[in-house]
């Protein structure tokens, strides 16, 4: 069931047994959500949906938007947390935001750093292999290297200067290959 390329990006993609990230759209998708099993729902977004999409399904509401100075790591710990929980229980979670590039996948990182104690770099490497459109904005690279320094009291990503403004130095390459407008 693991997707990757162009089918990821519409559909449900797995980042472990029992988690899962996508965009808005995807998590509103009934079939998607009933074949991956998902019985928990992470929504990262400014909106809280009216009613259950999803009968028998759980709801958590992140309301952050999608900008640098949002607080994004308050729920780091409660979002790992929950994740750790549901498949302790037997259960997948999904973690989606708008798109499903910056906050789902920043929370989805917290979380391998927490529980399945990897630095921010391979939770980095792994979350993008499963969905290639990740990327959080900096604000949230600031927050998820500082909780990094929190777990394990060192970093495996810094913040540095580029043509392209301040970025993750694992995007140094690239800024590199890129002019300014």
């Amino acid at each position: 069931m693991h997707q990757s390329g162009l089918a990821g990006l519409s559909g449900l993609c797995r980042v472990t047994d029992h988690l899962y990230l996508s965009n808005g759209k995807a998590a509103k998708d009934s079939s998607q959500v009933t074949q991956c099993k998902i019985s928990c729902i992470v929504n990262a977004t400014e909106s809280r949906s009216r009613c259950p999409l999803h009968p028998g399904v759980e709801y958590v509401h992140i309301p952050v938007s999608d900008h640098p100075v949002s607080a994004l790591s308050e729920h780091f710990d409660e979002v790992a947390d929950k994740i750790q929980l549901t498949a302790e229980r037997g259960g997948r979670t999904l973690v989606h935001c708008n798109a499903g590039v910056s906050r789902s996948s920043s929370l989805c990182m917290a979380y391998l750093m927490k529980h399945r104690d990897v630095p921010l770099l391979e939770a980095h490497r792994w979350v993008r292999t499963c969905r290639p459109v990740v990327r959080p904005n900096n604000g949230f690279w600031k927050q998820l290297i500082r909780y990094e320094m929190e777990l394990r009291g060192c970093t495996s990503v810094r913040m540095v200067s580029s043509s392209m403004g301040e970025l993750p130095d694992i995007y140094q390459q690239e800024a590199t290959n890129m002019m300014p407008l």
